[in-house]
């Protein structure tokens, strides 16, 4: 069943959202400066930057993720980050230990340039879902991934602007 989200503020308010993002940290800094470009550059993530990186969107999955080894962290990421099929790049990465839908999206969101946002019930509540579904699949992960592409493209903002407003949203007004 196609999903249909709606955006619950004037699209024209994503940069003022965006540059309201109140949770910028040290991490998500090196994230964007480094490990980022870093994988992009290599087609891999490390092992060091994929710890970073599940710790950044959940710290809770810290003793499953750390269970990979390098070398499954390396292959798994770079057939996720080297292939040409949608539903191939995310279901790849949910094969690692302790990566789900949404630690996936991240996983996409800094190792492609301005192509896929993340999956979180705060963006997801900005987008009109009151809460999230129990449990994520690929058809519910595409419609949310080509909305936000769309929304994106037309407000001219990248991916990563898109997704500090919805979240930066979702945290000031959610209850």
């Amino acid at each position: 069943m196609k999903q249909n989200f709606v955006l619950q503020f004037d699209r024209k308010e994503i940069p003022d959202w965006a540059e309201k993002y109140s949770t910028l940290t040290d991490l998500e800094k090196k994230i964007e400066a480094e490990i980022a470009p870093g994988a992009r550059a290599r087609g891999y993530y490390t092992r060091e930057d994929f710890l970073d990186l599940c710790y950044w969107k959940t710290p809770r999955t810290k003793p499953l993720v750390r269970s990979n080894t390098t070398e499954t962290i390396q292959e798994l990421t770079r057939l996720a980050l080297s292939k040409p099929h949608e539903r191939l790049r995310i279901e790849t990465l949910t094969h690692l230990r302790g990566v789900g839908w949404p630690t996936a999206s991240v996983l996409l969101h800094f190792g492609y340039d301005n192509l896929y946002p993340i999956l979180d019930f705060r963006a997801l509540w900005s987008l009109g879902l009151e809460k999230p579904p129990s449990q994520y699949d690929f058809d519910f992960w595409m419609d949310y991934t080509h909305y936000c592409r769309q929304l994106a493209t037309e407000v001219n903002v990248s991916m990563r602007t898109l997704d500090r407003a919805l979240w930066e949203y979702s945290k000031q007004n959610q209850k």
